[in-house]
C-alpha cells in the first residue's frame, strides 16, 4: 500500500512540473493535473492539500536533481571548473527532457512571494554554479590575476542565460551547441594560457557519465523524491 501510494505521489509531482512549465501557476489547474496523472482529485488531495503544496513539491524536485547531478559529477572525477561545464550541459539537456526544471524556473517567478531558499532553483542553480566556480579558484584553475568580482558575475550571468536561451524554443541540439561555445569562448580568458586545452566544452560521454538523475517511474533520489535510475546524459541531440 505504501509503494503505491508514493508511486501515485511520483505520477502527481511529474504531472504537476508538465502542467506548470506547459500552462504557468496560474493557468495550471488541479483537475488537469489529476486528470494527466491518471488519478482522481481526491488522491491529488490526499497527497496535496494545495497547488502551492504541489508547486512546492515540484520546486524540490528539480532542486534535487540538481545536487544530485553535481555531486555525481564531482565524484565522477573532473576537476571543479570541467564539472561545472558539464553541470551546464546538464542544465540544458534537463530543460528539455526533465520538467521540473523548467517549471522550477517558472514556478520562482509566477508564484506569489519569493520561494524559499531551499527550492528555489534560481537560487539553488547560482549557489551550485558560484561554488564550483570557488572550489576551480581554490584549486589553481582559474587565472591568478582575474578579479574575482568579474569571473564570478561573469560566469553566472552566462549560466542563467542557458535558462533564457532554451525558453525561445530553440532545438536541443542548437541549444547544445550554443553551451558549447559558450565555454569556448569563456575558457580561455578564466584559465591560464594554454589551459583551456585540458577541459573539454562539449557534452560528456554519455558512456561515462554518472547515473543518478531520475523520473517518476522508480529508483531514488536523495531527499524522498523517488525515480527512475537514468543516465544524466542522454546523448540524445535531437
Amino acid at each position: 500500500m505504501q509503494e503505491r501510494s508514493e508511486r501515485t505521489r511520483r505520477k502527481l509531482v511529474h504531472a504537476g512540473a508538465e502542467m506548470f512549465h506547459r500552462n504557468g501557476y496560474a493557468n495550471a489547474t488541479l483537475g488537469e493535473i489529476a486528470a494527466f496523472a491518471g488519478v482522481t482529485k481526491g488522491a491529488l488531495y490526499f497527497h496535496f492539500a494545495s497547488k502551492d503544496e504541489l508547486a512546492e513539491a515540484v520546486r524540490l524536485r528539480g532542486c534535487e536533481l540538481l545536487r544530485a547531478a553535481v555531486r555525481e559529477l564531482r565524484a565522477s572525477g573532473g576537476s571543479p571548473l570541467q564539472t561545472l561545464v558539464d553541470t551546464t550541459h546538464w542544465l540544458a539537456l534537463s530543460l528539455r527532457e526533465e520538467p521540473s526544471v523548467p517549471a522550477g524556473f517558472r514556478l520562482a517567478k509566477e508564484c506569489a512571494g519569493p520561494p524559499a531558499p531551499a527550492t528555489d532553483f534560481h537560487h539553488v542553480w547560482l549557489a551550485e554554479v558560484c561554488g564550483l566556480l570557488r572550489q576551480a579558484r581554490d584549486a589553481g584553475e582559474l587565472r591568478a590575476e582575474g578579479r574575482w568580482e568579474s569571473i564570478e558575475s561573469l560566469v553566472a550571468a552566462a549560466a542563467c542565460g542557458i535558462e533564457a536561451l532554451a525558453a525561445t524554443g530553440m532545438p536541443y541540439a542548437e541549444l547544445q551547441r550554443r553551451v558549447s561555445g559558450l565555454w569556448a569562448l569563456l575558457l580561455p580568458s578564466l584559465v591560464p594560457e594554454g589551459a583551456e586545452r585540458d577541459f573539454h566544452v562539449g557534452m560528456p560521454d554519455p558512456d561515462t557519465a554518472p547515473r543518478r538523475v531520475r523520473d517518476v517511474r522508480g529508483g531514488e533520489v536523495p531527499g524522498g523524491l523517488l525515480g527512475e535510475v537514468r543516465p544524466v546524459f542522454s546523448g540524445s541531440s535531437a
